[in-house]
């Protein structure tokens, strides 16, 4: 009995464990996001589903939502490494997907229902990490200014400053905050 209790507080002394090392987290429940870029206009921002793509500081998403509520947020969720908007029951899915190729630079956008992914899109690899940060395949996003309605629109970061050559683009860490209303909407498509 002294042997093994010995043992043990050599382990915990140590640090050993028999758990798994720290991985990323699952997360299938519904969550929001925030915005996290100290002293910039990203700082606390909220992230917006409209015309097939993400934004931040989108005024009015103009999604339809159960209730006839207008959130200025998007409410998303991860299912096996893909993320998700909280669609309405017998509405179409709508998924995020990223284009990392040369022509995309990065692109971030959602398909809706049978809608074909473009050529080079991917859409498995979105994880939570340390800290509630959201990325995709281990790489953060960037957002950049001057898009739809004053937003800034939203990129996964490639290593290209500034993706189809926009200026003033800034990296940010985007936090997952749960949702506890779990608002399910449609979002608009592209025109």
């Amino acid at each position: 009995m002294k042997v093994s209790a010995l043992f043990t507080a050599v382990l915990a002394a140590t640090g050993a464990s028999a758990a798994p090392a720290p991985g990323p987290k699952p997360c299938s429940s519904p969550f929001g996001i925030m915005t996290l870029r100290s002293a910039s206009p990203l700082h606390f921002g909220q992230v917006s589903a409209a015309r097939s793509n993400l934004f931040i500081h989108l005024p009015d998403q103009h999604a339809q939502c159960r209730g006839g509520d207008r959130p200025t947020g998007a409410t998303l969720y991860i299912k096996d490494q893909e993320l998700f908007l909280l669609t309405p029951p017998g509405k179409p899915v709508q998924k995020i997907y990223v284009d990392r190729s040369g022509m995309g630079q990065g692109y971030l956008g959602y398909t809706t229902g049978q809608e074909t992914l473009p050529r080079y899109a991917e859409t498995r690899g979105w994880q939570v990490g340390e800290n509630n940060i959201l990325n995709f395949n281990g790489t953060g996003l960037i957002a950049c200014p001057n898009s739809m309605d004053g937003a800034w629109s939203i990129w996964a970061f490639i290593g290209i400053d500034r993706p189809a050559g926009q200026e003033g683009c800034l990296g940010f860490s985007p936090m997952i905050i749960p949702d506890t209303e779990a608002l399910k909407c449609q979002y608009t498509q592209r025109q």
